[in-house]
């Protein structure tokens, strides 16, 4: 049986998203604080620019293939630098992707989605957009989020990253 855009899309990100929250969680016990100036290097964006990446990469993705465009941080508000607006902003995503069906989405394919930045303009289909541009981009927003609070020192795991499988139980 062929796999669905929706089930190779949906279900992965909202399983990450559920680990970045968990993330979330355990940094906030563990009492980082200071969060407008987390980041891993000098010249890499912030913590907030993070989180609000997996959001766009997520459910703004999909906003985008309805809307046909994506421009970077995918219309999304950058987050207060403070766990309550980081959360929410998941949080949001999370509920936004699990309002997604199936049926909506096999409708993308074939479909046309941009990115655009300033002057450049990429072209996509709608399901290499999802595919072969944000769901990338998803994946190592959602790392730096997890290796940012890795390195102050919270006990994280690669379980922590990923959030909950998917068994079949």
């Amino acid at each position: 049986m062929p796999l669905s855009l929706h089930a190779a899309f949906v279900p992965s990100c909202r399983q990450v998203i559920g680990g970045c929250l968990a993330v979330l969680a355990k940094a906030e016990a563990a009492g980082i604080g200071d969060l407008g100036e987390q980041k891993l290097a000098p010249d890499m964006f912030p913590l907030a620019f993070q989180v609000q990446s997996v959001a766009a990469h997520s459910a703004g993705a999909i906003a985008a293939v309805r809307a046909g465009q994506f421009s970077p941080g995918g219309g999304l508000p950058m987050p207060e630098p403070d766990y309550a607006s980081f959360i929410a902003m998941l949080a949001e995503a999370d509920a936004a992707l699990a309002a997604v069906t199936e049926a909506e989405m096999e409708g993308f394919i074939g479909g046309q989605t941009d990115f655009v930045f300033r002057d450049r303009r990429m072209p996509f289909t709608s399901e290499n957009f999802l595919l072969s541009f944000s769901q990338p981009n998803f994946y190592f927003h959602a790392s730096m989020v997890y290796a940012i609070f890795r390195n102050k020192g919270v006990a994280l795991g690669k379980m922590d990253f990923m959030g909950r499988p998917r068994m079949s139980l």
